[in-house]
């Protein structure tokens, strides 16, 4: 139900990721969770409680860029179903294949950012959906996912154009960091080496941030956790989203890890400058935004 509302509320949309989140979490109640995946519904329904409440405010919409697209191929139901959540809860927009044919067709006429593909598929496998799709010019990154573990194999897959290659089974914290890694490189040459909102600068490459021409040292986290406020600078991220994004954990209610650490960037990029960019949205989130 808050899918629906949101989605096509006529004022706001907030995007994919918040439908996808509502849908998931909806699933995942109508299959009796265990108590273990509690957690995880209560990360998805703060994301979706945002959502709905930005809705019904009938402010006007964020303006930021999309979720990057991740195209998964996999004909096994259980693993396309893990890594399709696993991704989304993430905070990517994600599509489904189950079978070569599908994710061909998918590959070639969508925006995917990151192709992940098995080998061992219906219709076509992934060596041929690999190989047709270099051949018609599309130069989206892939990781190949497969339980084919011969040395013969990731040589294979790599000499047709793959990105990367990881064996089944596999550790999602691993596959996660290697997702992030092939979406880095893969828009490094599209995208600005800097990040800019008002007189705060942040350098990528020199992993520098420089506000009114002041030097402002950071530490790792709360450089990540600036450069993800000023890639989608106008969006109200949820504290579920960030805790995803820049810790890389589900969602705790009981811990207070983003209050401080953003308390503590504010103090840096915010305290000693005018005007101030980020901002607290009761209820909702954190937003960074310039005047």
């Amino acid at each position: 139900v808050a899918s629906t509302k949101v989605s096509n509320h006529p004022v706001n949309r907030p995007g994919l990721l918040y439908r996808k989140g509502c849908e998931s979490m909806v699933r995942m109640v109508l299959r009796a969770p265990r108590r273990a995946d509690f957690r995880k519904i209560t990360n998805l329904s703060s994301t979706c409680v945002a959502a709905v409440r930005q809705a019904q405010s009938g402010a006007e919409p964020c303006r930021s860029t999309a979720p990057m697209k991740i195209l998964i191929v996999e004909d096994e139901p259980k693993t396309g179903d893990y890594l399709q959540q696993g991704l989304a809860e993430s905070g990517f927009v994600v599509d489904l294949a189950r079978n070569g044919v599908d994710g061909l067709h998918l590959a070639v006429t969508g925006d995917h950012d990151l192709l992940v593909l098995d080998v061992m598929l219906p219709g076509l496998n992934g060596w041929q959906v690999l190989e047709t799709l270099r051949r018609s010019g599309k130069e989206i990154p892939v990781l190949f996912l497969t339980a084919r573990d011969q040395v013969e194999d990731r040589v294979r897959g790599l000499e047709l154009g793959a990105d990367d290659y990881l064996v089944k089974p596999f550790a999602f914290s691993e596959f996660l960091a290697r997702v992030r890694t092939l979406l880095r490189r893969g828009r490094s040459g599209m995208e600005s080496t800097a990040l800019h909102a008002a007189d705060l600068e942040l350098d990528l490459l020199r992993r520098r941030v420089v506000r009114g021409g002041q030097r402002i040292d950071l530490t790792a986290k709360e450089f990540a956790l600036l450069e993800l406020l000023m890639r989608r600078q106008g969006e109200v991220l949820p504290r579920s989203l960030i805790a995803s994004q820049v810790w890389d954990m589900n969602f705790d209610s009981d811990t207070n890890v983003i209050e401080v650490a953003m308390r503590r960037l504010r103090a840096k990029v915010d305290d000693a400058f005018e005007p101030k960019l980020i901002r607290t949205v009761r209820g909702m989130g954190y937003v960074l935004e310039a005047p």
